[in-house]
């Protein structure tokens, strides 16, 4: 097995995001322009949907496939199939229960058509493999192919809704379909690595699944709730307020999630080597990893506060001024995001999932709590303010029990001027090492 160095995974990996990122940003424009506030809200609803409802059907086996194959490399067989067959079975389950609920509650499916709502529950099972095969894949260092897949769906999207835009035939149903073609297609191709480059799909190991079912559950609730803490409030939003509302409101999120970027793919980098090092060793990295993301974070959001005006209003046009105050707003809830997205990813990789939970869980009640309180009077807005303090709640819940967990003193996830110097240096010199722990601190 081929490892990548760290530093280069970094690099392609979060090349990658920004790549993911710009042409995500150009689809929102795009499909905002053509179909207005309301037509992106529809849009950003039904991926919202679809997004939200698989990885609640994923119960935790992609985290086991990351930790079981990374351990044992003769699993990987197995574990492939199983993540087909088990994807099929919780992707229905999790269609039928949503459609169920649908009929029940109309409201949840908010203002969007009732077969764009039954054609996005129909591609769960894709969507759920996709996520079990990527973690399977980064499991053997393959950033380059999970990269690659992550790429393809929003560059079909802006490929396809651009030209439909162009020829004024855009409408709702094909910018979702074209989001759910560029899903497919990513899963596709995890699904070529495995068979023709890595180990393949092998034998169904139904002990080798209780297992992996076993410690994913013990992550799953954790990881739900922590999706849920940046998407479940636009599933409230476009529920309760409408897709205007959420359609001003998604533009603000999709420039916020830019913060996400670095501590989203530092996280699937290290994940490998957290596995695989010994606890103090772990920590270290965990750390050290946090105090980077904290100090790249703060350059970030204060450029966005600085230029949100610009963001959205002269890019997405006059009918999203309303988007300018809930970026600035969004923007300081990163922090508590950046810990909870590291933190809890070292967590997890140690085999204490359930400690994350705590945190997660915690951020999770103050997100649904705040969304009901806030949204129905404020709009996005509301939104806007409860995610931040959710987020911010959570990750100083998190990194309390991230120190408990590692014994370590709060003081270690604190930047010092030795981070800050480091990563001036670094930014100069274009170099892309990880920064050296401090010889005075010892971590146990």
């Amino acid at each position: 097995m081929h490892r990548p160095s760290t530093s280069s995974s970094l690099i392609i990996s979060y090349g990658t995001n920004v790549t993911v990122a710009v042409l995500s940003l150009v689809n929102v424009l795009v499909v905002a322009r053509a179909l207005g506030p309301s037509g992106r809200g529809d849009v950003a609803l039904l991926t919202t949907i679809s997004f939200l409802t698989a990885n609640a059907a994923l119960l935790g086996v992609n985290e086991a496939n990351a930790n079981i194959a990374g351990a044992n490399e003769e699993t990987r067989p197995a574990l492939a199939s199983n993540s087909v067959v088990l994807a099929v079975l919780f992707g229905a389950a999790a269609a039928g229960i949503i459609g169920g609920l649908r009929i029940v509650f109309p409201g949840i499916g908010g203002d969007v058509r009732p077969l764009l709502f039954a054609i996005a529950l129909a591609f769960l099972p894709v969507l759920v493999l996709q996520m079990y095969l990527d973690y399977l894949v980064q499991a053997e260092y393959g950033f380059v192919v999970s990269n690659l897949a992550w790429l393809l769906a929003p560059l079909t999207s802006v490929v396809a809704n651009a030209a439909l835009a162009l020829a004024g035939a855009l409408t709702v149903g094909r910018a979702f379909g074209n989001w759910l073609v560029g899903q497919t297609l990513g899963t596709i191709v995890l699904a070529a690595f495995v068979l023709f480059r890595s180990a393949g799909f092998g034998r169904p190991d139904a002990r080798l699944a209780r297992g992996a079912l076993g410690f994913g559950l013990r992550t799953h609730l954790g990881r739900t709730m922590m999706l849920g803490n940046y998407r479940l409030d636009q599933w409230l939003l476009g529920a309760i307020a409408g897709s205007r509302e959420l359609g001003l409101y998604s533009v603000a999120v999709a420039w916020s999630e830019a913060l996400f970027f670095l501590p989203t793919v530092l996280g699937r980098v290290q994940r490998p080597d957290l596995v695989r090092a010994s606890p103090a060793e772990a920590a270290r990295q965990a750390v050290v990893g946090f105090r980077f993301a904290t100090l790249v974070t703060a350059v970030l959001a204060a450029a966005l506060v600085v230029l949100a005006p610009v963001l959205c209003v002269d890019v997405f046009g006059e009918r999203f001024h309303g988007s300018i105050s809930q970026l600035r707003i969004l923007v300081l809830g990163a922090f508590g995001m950046t810990a909870l997205k590291l933190l809890v990813n070292a967590m997890t990789a140690r085999n204490l999932p359930l400690r994350g939970a705590l945190g997660i869980g915690f951020a999770f009640a103050a997100t649904v709590a705040l969304d009901l309180v806030l949204i129905p009077s404020h709009g996005g807005l509301g939104a806007a303010i409860a995610s931040t303090l959710a987020y911010s709640s959570g990750g100083i819940a998190v990194a309390i029990l991230f120190v408990r967990a590692f014994r370590l003193s709060p003081a270690e996830l604190v930047p010092r001027r030795g981070d800050v110097r480091w990563l001036w240096q670094k930014a100069r010199t274009v170099r892309a090492t990880p920064p050296p722990a401090e010889p005075e601190r010892t971590l146990t």
